[in-house]
């Protein structure tokens, strides 16, 4: 590679990591060449960019990026994959679900919105970290359940009240 092809290789990767809110760096090295391709298409399939790297252009790139990514810089050692998602959890849980079958790959670290998360270890709390999707279906699930009650609370009370007047016009 001439340097001017690593120049433009760190410069696109400092483009790619100055949009992104969401960065998976795991290790995919010894899965073979259909256990990649399952893997690459897992990843398709949840809308995640998978891409492999040479950890020198990519730390140069983190460090000329606009995010600090902390820690990251130091766990570049080995193969590294960088995962690009829109979701915050969508990477782990395509790791977490793809882990069934092989033991790799195996999670470096995370960037999620700013927060940085160091170590395979941490897999589980970045599956149950909710995307934005979700959070917003929780917070209208609970504006509609005092709705709901009151409307319940209303209609059971006007069949109550339907009944006790029929029954008296009765006697």
């Amino acid at each position: 590679m001439t340097r001017q092809e690593k120049n433009e290789a760190i410069e696109s990767l400092k483009e790619a990591l100055g949009g992104v809110k969401n960065l998976y760096l795991a290790d995919i090295a010894g899965l073979d060449a259909k256990q990649t391709s399952n893997l690459r298409r897992a990843c398709f399939k949840q809308n995640i960019k998978l891409q492999v790297v040479k950890n020198t252009l990519l730390a140069k790139a983190m460090e000329a990026s606009v995010h600090d990514f902390g820690e990251l810089t130091g766990i570049l050692k080995g193969n590294t994959s960088l995962m690009f998602s829109e979701s915050g959890n969508a990477p782990a849980k395509v790791i977490k679900d793809f882990r069934k079958k092989s033991d790799k790959p195996i999670l470096k670290g995370a960037f999620i919105e700013e927060a940085v998360y160091i170590g395979d270890d941490q897999l589980d709390a970045l599956v149950a970290i909710k995307s934005k999707d979700e959070l917003i279906g929780d917070i209208l699930t609970l504006l509609q359940s005092p709705t709901k009650n009151v409307v319940s609370a209303l209609q059971s009370g006007g069949g109550k009240l339907s009944g006790i007047l029929k029954t008296l016009s009765e006697r």
